[in-house]
């Protein structure tokens, strides 16, 4: 039973990334009807915003400590991190020490900005033009911003540690009885992604502009007829869905620490996953997002790898198969699509 939960919790803790990628995806598609390629490549800026971030609140300076010496008896030059000039050891200490969590606050404008960019300046050429051109486009714009990254960070992954305070283990197994042991960042990680979700989710739901969104995702044409500018709610959708990917990866930074190609590692995982979902389906991108990773865990078990060698590599890509074979529209998606 503990084996079994714990590859269900490893499950939703991939499940989560998946799940927010392709909301985000999902967000893009079904409002601009854009695929693209180029949103790995925010995942990947969202997580080197915490690289930066705690790079900045690194910085140091050399000062004199009287109270070390070297073997000759000479005091010795100490680092001293600014921040910890400025606010003092206590303070400092623990602003650095939180650095990933307070990078959230960094990552938002700068994602919302760099999906404006992104959506002015490029994006909206394509509009009307064949997704095959979208396609390769934003997949050209990825690569340019990998390489950007590597030029300026280097090949290397780069470590961002979550706070010492969510660091280790905790037994989520006792209320069972059983001994359960999880990182405790990991569950961090899943409740974050939830909240995101649900927050998203009320967004569209709840609110006068979410509701203008949806109907204009449903009849663009109807909706601008009615003197509502469509085009720039769809902007800011495209800039909040940029904000969601960027989240995304500042949180996962702890997990699996940051590297240039790690946009293109989790992209066509996530392109899998909302055409498994439904093309244009933010439930069915959220769904089919916990349920292929769950399933990508149970993969990857010796069991499993050791029954049917490779099982871990190619799982979801036979879950789509299946589902596109049965179901061309996907899980949730609307009667019609893709089904031409």
């Amino acid at each position: 039973m503990d084996a079994i939960l714990l590859q269900i919790l490893n499950g939703l803790d991939k499940g989560s990334a998946y799940a927010l990628i392709a909301l985000g995806l999902t967000l893009i598609f079904g409002t601009l009807g854009v695929v693209n390629f180029a949103h790995g490549a925010l995942f990947m800026l969202g997580a080197f915003c915490a690289v930066t971030l705690q790079r900045v609140l690194s910085a140091s300076y050399e000062v004199i400590d009287e109270t070390k010496v070297d073997f000759l008896g000479n005091p010795l030059k100490v680092k001293t991190p600014y921040v910890e000039g400025w606010f003092g050891p206590e303070v400092g200490g623990a602003i650095i020490d939180w650095a990933v969590p307070l990078s959230i606050l960094i990552a938002i404008p700068f994602m919302i900005a760099v999906g404006f960019i992104m959506e002015r300046g490029l994006i909206k050429h394509f509009y009307k033009r064949p997704h095959a051109d979208q396609i390769l486009v934003t997949f050209g714009l990825a690569i340019v911003l990998q390489e950007v990254i590597k030029y300026f960070f280097g090949a290397n992954p780069i470590q961002t540690p979550p706070p010492d305070a969510l660091l280790g283990v905790v037994n989520i197994g006792a209320p069972l009885s059983l001994e359960l042991a999880y990182p405790i960042w990991r569950l961090v990680y899943f409740f974050f992604a939830i909240a995101i979700i649900g927050g998203v989710f009320s967004f569209l739901q709840f609110t006068t502009f979410g509701m203008v969104v949806r109907a204009g995702m449903a009849d663009r044409e109807t909706v601008g007829l009615l003197g509502i500018d469509i085009d720039r709610r769809f902007t800011i959708m495209f800039g909040l869905a940029a904000a969601v990917a960027g989240l995304a990866g500042v949180m996962y930074g702890p997990i699996n620490p940051p590297n240039y190609h790690m946009g293109m590692d989790f992209l066509v995982l996530s392109f899998v996953v909302v055409v498994v979902g439904g093309m244009g389906s933010l439930p069915g991108a959220v769904l089919a997002g916990f349920l292929l990773g769950i399933l990508e865990s149970f993969a990857s078990t010796t069991w499993a790898t050791t029954t049917i060698p490779g099982i871990n590599q190619i799982i979801i890509y036979l879950v789509a198969i299946i589902v596109l074979l049965t179901r061309p529209r996907g899980l949730m998606g609307r009667k019609g699509v893709m089904e031409d």
